[in-house]
């Protein structure tokens, strides 16, 4: 009767950890839950959208506007160019650096200005050196958003304060997010958490705006924003195990919270995997009529897919032959190398020659070349 009693117990042990276990993988997978009026959660290398709510509503975005002030900025000065404060850009409404009449500042300490302290002052600024007039530099603001295939953003000025006419969606502030993580010195300031910033006036220190660089594993920026008119509006990046992740809210109560769940969702649910490395397949191949025997052969590019749930079985084809006729420059495509997900190809990377060799010349009996 002891053991019979003795057993019950440890099967409802038993029974009590398998079910918290259980409840505890299940709740990391639970769709998250926002409290943004719009969001969005997007991993841009395979272009997809892991979470949305409302995402495709235009809202007021504030400040996140810096995000595409930014990109500009980056694409069209170079970072040490002396920019003299247009007088225009003095006293600007709103998050300042309060820039003097007259001062000067290097590109990159505006920008840094800009996605730090989120300056109003200082994104406008920008927008009179790169195109002379507020007007002017948002028609450039908008016509990259339309090269990016945006067709819901409209921007009225560089900085986000509000606008009858300015706006866009949780999910093209995703894919405008995405575009800018492209460029090292975007990441490098945004995910800057201090910047001492010099000019000809006085020396300024930047405390980042963004508490997801403190709060969360992995973050790499990028953007807050607010307005009474919009609300909280926050974007987000994250890198895990060589997976990036863009997070956005638009008017959120409880941004930091709402990132922190979209982040874990995708985290746990989306994975990477590495199907070759740059270069990993190598092959010494042989050469026809070649002034060398063999050229090296490699493949280009690294590949790796993102997928969600069990890891998928990749099948691998690789075509190559068994010999390369001279000549061969390095570079030239012998081969490729395909992965298959059942009967669909997913993937595909060239097999490249590393070097070169010439065609050997021949001569007749009589010394003539043939």
């Amino acid at each position: 009767m002891y053991h019979s009693k003795e057993r019950i117990f440890a099967f409802l042990i038993l029974i009590t950890l398998i079910f918290s276990f259980f409840t505890i993988y299940v709740a990391s997978e639970e769709t998250p839950k926002v409290s943004a009026r719009a969001a969005a959660l997007y991993e841009p290398e395979s272009k997809s959208f892991l979470y949305d709510k409302n995402s495709d509503e235009r809202l007021p975005m504030a400040s996140t506007t810096k995000i595409m002030t930014a990109l500009i900025a980056l694409e069209q000065l170079e970072l040490d160019a002396p920019i003299c404060v247009d007088d225009r850009a003095i006293g600007v409404d709103g998050s300042s650096v309060y820039l003097v009449q007259g001062e000067v500042m290097s590109a990159e300490g505006l920008i840094f200005a800009l996605m730090l302290r989120s300056a109003n002052d200082a994104a406008e600024a920008l927008a009179y050196e790169i195109a002379g007039g507020i007007e002017e530099f948002c028609a450039l603001m908008n016509e990259r958003a339309h090269e990016l295939g945006l067709t819901d953003t409209n921007f009225e000025n560089p900085h986000g304060l509000d606008a009858d006419n300015h706006y866009t969606t949780a999910h093209d502030l995703a894919l405008i997010t995405a575009e800018a993580l492209k460029n090292e010195k975007f990441r490098e300031i945004s995910s800057s958490y201090k910047k001492e910033i010099t000019s000809s006036e006085q020396t300024r220190l930047l405390v980042n705006h963004n508490k997801l660089l403190k709060m969360y594993d992995g973050c790499i920026g990028v953007k807050t924003g607010y307005t009474k008119k919009s609300g909280r509006s926050l974007v987000g990046a994250a890198e895990k195990d060589g997976l990036t992740l863009i997070s956005v809210t638009i008017n959120a109560p409880d941004d930091w919270n709402d990132h922190k769940e979209m982040l874990d969702y995708g985290f746990s649910t989306t994975h990477v995997l590495t199907l070759i490395d740059e270069g990993e397949y190598v092959r010494d191949l042989p050469v026809l009529s070649g002034i060398d025997n063999t050229v090296t052969v490699k493949n280009r590019d690294k590949i790796k897919i993102i997928y969600t749930g069990n890891m998928p079985k990749i099948d691998t084809q690789v075509r190559l032959s068994r010999y390369a006729a001279a000549p061969v420059s390095e570079g030239d495509v012998l081969g490729t190398i395909t992965f298959y997900h059942g009967e669909k190809a997913i993937a595909k990377t060239d097999i490249i020659a590393t070097d070169s060799t010439e065609r050997k010349e021949k001569r007749s009996i009589f010394g003539f070349l043939k």
